[in-house]
């Protein structure tokens, strides 16, 4: 049966029973918070949109959303490549449909010589831990690749430029890509290769000649990994089910630990004010560099309460062009933000090349906060060091710098500041409950924190952790610390 022409009863009853069992499983995703992401992948004229069409009829529209992939625009061009993917990650118990992907990139990227072969493998890296931490959250990943021939892609193409209202389609670049029909084909081997290293559900090639048939095949394959999925959440009361071969915990024995810092090292109130206008003003003209080189920035501050990030924060910002920069107070999420990935809020707010995005307080509440008060499982927060260990090499990959401040004091200096916040006015709205109650789990949280070092102190994104008994100290060892990272990337 030729594309097209009228396909079998059978084949169109089937077609309408799985659409009937999809419609059902999609109530059950939804219900049970199950986040689904399906990949619609092939050559110019293929069907991809034949088959997302056939595919997403019997479903609740409210349900999903069919995201066309182009070509980045600028302001995609000027963040990781896998930043823009991210923001449109299914959300729990929704349903997103791309026609092309991240692959698309990396299909045009390996023909057109665009990446080093280093670079290319380093991208598949970056994907496959993609997919993995979308998985390990909760999400089924489903890749569909239809397959067509050059003479049927030829004579799609000639159908499609001698008809009026789809002539448009068929650009030079899509002609270009028909007469490179054998290099894409080699390409898209390696893309299975690449891509299918440790994933559960491997790609799902169907034949494009027969769409009717590719419909019947890519629903059948649905129904079984949807039905698995609700069995499970059904029978256990889970939708994120706990990965089957977890990996090991990263390690880095050269981490620095709590206990080997010297809180007593102190700077004069003259010695600061003789110096700090110095070093701002070195942190303006670097700033502007930055934004003239095109290089993003990403800062962390992390640190016991009380211990003056914000104060720190102020002190580097003061003769920062604030159109270059932002400051991104992180709270426990809300609930937008519980229904995707935890990383998903972080890489929203990744910076354009050129600008720098300061944290005041992070992902690490992951494997902090969400670990000592018992927000996540265990496995959880143990598998979140390699996602963040990943995340934040895919940033410097991109040409990030990254900057980690840990801002340390002891618990009397946390006290004698808690207590000074109480007297004053105009601080005690930075005094609650929490904190008090955070102060009684101070050894969880330095075990944790100690933990935190030794599993992501990595050479592309190491900590720095300041000495923040003296305030003032505080704010030049971190000012000192961020031009020297900027300057060691001007000189690479």
């Amino acid at each position: 049966m030729k594309n097209g022409s009228k396909p079998s009863k059978a084949l169109l009853r089937q077609i309408e029973e799985q659409g009937q069992e999809l419609a059902y499983l999609q109530r059950k995703c939804k219900e049970h918070g199950i986040p689904i992401l399906i990949l619609v992948e092939g050559l110019s004229a293929a069907g991809k949109g034949t088959l997302i069409n056939r595919i997403i009829q019997p479903l609740d529209p409210r349900g999903f959303k069919v995201s066309c992939i182009a070509s980045p625009n600028r302001d995609e061009q000027l963040r990781p490549f896998l930043w823009r993917f991210w923001n449109r990650t299914p959300s729990t118990g929704r349903i997103a449909i791309f026609d092309r992907s991240w692959y698309r990139n990396l299909l045009d990227a390996d023909i057109d010589n665009r990446m080093s072969e280093a670079g290319l493998a380093r991208a598949y890296v970056d994907v496959r831990a993609f997919e993995r931490q979308l998985r390990d959250g909760g999400t089924i990943i489903l890749k569909f690749f239809l397959d067509i021939t050059q003479q049927e892609q030829a004579a799609r193409l000639a159908a499609l430029q001698a008809n009026p209202a789809t002539a448009w389609r068929v650009d030079d670049a899509v002609l270009q890509r028909l007469g490179r029909y054998k290099e894409y084909t080699q390409a898209v081997t390696r893309m299975f290769k690449e891509s299918d290293v440790d994933a559960p559900i491997p790609w799902v090639k169907l034949k494009a000649k027969n769409s009717y048939l590719a419909t019947a095949t890519a629903q059948k394959m649905m129904i079984e990994v949807l039905g698995k999925r609700v069995r499970l959440a059904k029978g256990r009361g889970i939708s994120v089910p706990k990965p089957a071969n977890p990996k090991p915990m990263p390690r880095y024995d050269k981490a620095p630990k709590l206990s080997d810092v010297d809180l007593s090292q102190t700077l004069s109130k003259k010695e600061y004010l003789k110096i700090v206008e110095e070093k701002q003003t070195r942190i303006h003209d670097l700033h502007h560099e930055m934004y003239r080189r095109r290089i993003p920035m990403v800062m962390v501050y992390e640190g016991w309460d009380a211990a003056g990030k914000g104060g720190n924060i102020r002190r580097l910002t003061a003769r920062m062009d604030p159109r270059g920069y932002e400051v991104i107070p992180v709270a426990a999420p809300n609930d937008i933000e519980k229904s995707h990935h935890y990383l998903w809020r972080f890489w929203s707010e990744f910076p354009k090349a050129g600008h720098v995005a300061i944290y005041d307080r992070s992902w690490y509440g992951r494997v902090l906060v969400e670990r000592v008060e018992g927000f996540c499982k265990e496995w959880e927060w143990k598998q979140a060091y390699r996602e963040i260990n990943e995340m934040e090499e895919n940033f410097v990959n991109f040409g990030a710098v990254m900057v980690k401040f840990w801002i340390h004091i002891d618990q009397d200096e946390q006290l004698k500041r808690f207590k000074a916040r109480e007297l004053n006015p105009s601080k005690r709205w930075k005094l609650g409950e929490e904190d008090w109650r955070n102060r009684e789990k101070w050894k969880p949280y330095e075990k944790a924190t100690n933990d935190m070092f030794l599993r992501t102190h990595t050479s592309y994104a190491p900590w720095t952790i300041i000495e923040g008994n003296c305030k003032r100290f505080a704010r030049i060892r971190a000012l000192d610390t961020v031009i020297e990272a900027i300057e060691k990337r001007f000189a690479e």
